[in-house]
């Protein structure tokens, strides 16, 4: 009888060790799934910039491409994206063309194709066109990049006026005239992105008179190239590559007029000074005046390396900015979106590389309607539509409650915001930023402590401070003149013994 349970042992044994085999089976495939899932999704960076895991911000709602549109020709590397009201415009920059989409029914449907224009009654062909731009009264500007001109156009595909190469002596002539990317001021001024042109936009007037250029990008070199211009000849300075400013490689102009441009030419050193600026937000004078209040600059990635093929720091491609001035840039080097408030901290970022659904095998260009996302990938000629989760929402509901002035309302949604996602730090300020509107202070303390923010911490201990002395002004009075009389008593003491003695 003693013998039956030992027999049984190893039969138990081979069963738990089948059971453990089963279950590790089941759960490494969940488990490698997470992780991908982590990958794709959103993540933020901490005050010491690591890496921290969030929350969905955003999740596919659509995918659109040739055959959902009923193309009969595919797209051929199409390369940018315009939203206009209801109307999704897409350069298809290989076939000649430009898709004008409607939202239909949650998505969008083909309503015509522009591929002409018609100049004096006779029809005008386009040839690689590179972007369009449409004016609040309807009005379209199109590169028509091999044509070597930029033409404005009526609803009804009209020619009204045509931008060509400046005759002024201020513009190379030795350049050829390939305008890039186009937008337009409320007045009809055009501002207009031209290969191997660096000295910024060119500016032309809303008669097409061109006045000349506007936000260059300042000369950046290394202290090497500088000692080294220093101690060379005239002759061999000379021969040196003259310094000069880098091109734009895309703008955007949001509803305030503000013009945000993205630039890709930069020195990775560059970077980490914030001397390569590769988002900037310039004014009607083409200086940059993007607030930078976060931890970091938005840069995109803080730290590159060689992983999964990719290697070097983020570069920026296309950019678009919400209503409520969040703007969000996307990142060709590795298929990533990068989202900042108005005081340049980063909201969450998510994407990547590859022929899933959320990412893109080349990240071309990325437009919005509303809160949605529209990301362009201009070889598999396809264009993603993201819709925000609850998360995103609340992450934008609380930016524009503060903005309107609903303190305690914006308070109560970044508290939201951090039961999904407690180490948002950006929540924590937001809290923090809240309080201290509504003179809120020693509780502001604690949420800037709690996020590590130095400088609104210390606006909140001033104020702070100055309420308890307010408070206590009356017992500060009586220990400084309790101060500055017990001497003078001490004194008289030893004054009045001084005198018994001698007595």
């Amino acid at each position: 009888m003693k013998k039956t349970p030992q027999s049984t042992k190893p039969a138990r044994l081979l069963a738990a060790l089948c059971l453990c085999v089963l279950l590790l089976s089941v759960l490494a495939p969940a488990a490698q799934a997470k992780v991908g899932y982590e990958y794709q999704y959103s993540y933020t960076f901490d005050y010491w910039g690591d890496l921290r895991y969030a929350p969905d911000a955003y999740r596919v709602k659509k995918v659109i491409n040739s055959s959902s549109l009923g193309l009969e020709k595919s797209m051929l590397t199409p390369g940018s994206l315009f939203m206009h009201g209801s109307r999704l415009y897409i350069v298809d920059n290989g076939n000649h063309r430009i898709l004008q989409l409607k939202a239909a029914r949650g998505s969008y449907e083909l309503e015509r194709i522009i591929d002409h224009f018609m100049e004096n009654g006779e029809e005008q062909r386009f040839s690689s066109p590179s972007d369009i731009f449409v004016t609040r009264e309807g009005d379209y500007f199109i590169c028509d990049t091999a044509n070597q001109r930029v033409v404005k156009l009526d609803s009804d595909l009209n020619l009204l006026l045509t931008l060509t190469k400046p005759t002024d002596e201020t513009f190379d002539q030795s350049l050829a005239f390939l305008p890039t990317r186009v937008v337009a001021d409320v007045t009809g001024r055009a501002f207009v992105l031209v290969r191997n042109v660096n000295k910024g936009m060119v500016k032309f007037e809303n008669d097409g008179v061109f006045t000349g250029f506007i936000g260059a990008m300042p000369v950046t070199y290394s202290i090497t190239d500088q000692i080294w211009r220093l101690l060379s000849t005239r002759a061999q300075r000379e021969q040196q590559a003259s310094f000069v400013p880098t091109e734009f490689d895309n703008i955007y102009i949001d509803k305030k007029g503000f013009i945000y441009s993205v630039t890709t030419t930069f020195q990775e050193y560059d970077l980490l000074w914030d001397n390569a600026r590769p988002i900037r937000k310039l004014n009607a004078i083409g200086s940059d005046i993007l607030v930078k209040n976060g931890e970091f600059p938005p840069i995109g990635e803080l730290f590159w390396g060689t992983a999964g093929g990719y290697s070097g720091p983020s570069k920026f491609s296309d950019i678009t900015v919400l209503d409520n001035e969040v703007y969000v840039a996307l990142d060709k080097t590795r298929g990533r979106m990068f989202a900042y408030d108005d005081q340049g901290r980063n909201l969450w970022a998510f994407g990547g590389s590859g022929n899933m659904a959320g990412f893109f095998r080349s990240a071309a260009s990325i437009e919005h309607a509303g809160y949605e996302l529209m990301v362009l990938d201009s070889v598999e000629g396809s264009v993603t539509i993201f819709e925000p989760t609850e998360y995103g929402r609340l992450i934008y509901q609380a930016t524009e409650q503060y903005q309107r002035g609903e303190y305690r309302a914006s308070a109560d949604t970044w508290q939201r915001v951090l039961q999904l996602n407690g180490n948002f730090e950006l929540a924590y300020i937001g809290v923090g930023r809240a309080l201290l509107r509504e003179e809120n202070y020693k509780e502001a303390m604690r949420y800037f402590k709690l996020a590590n923010d130095e400088v609104n911490y210390s606006k909140a201990f001033q104020e702070q401070r100055k309420i308890w002395v307010e408070e206590n002004i009356g017992w500060i009075f009586v220990i400084l003149a309790a101060a500055l009389a017990l001497p003078l008593l001490i004194g008289r003491i030893k004054k009045v013994r001084e005198e018994l003695r001698e007595a």
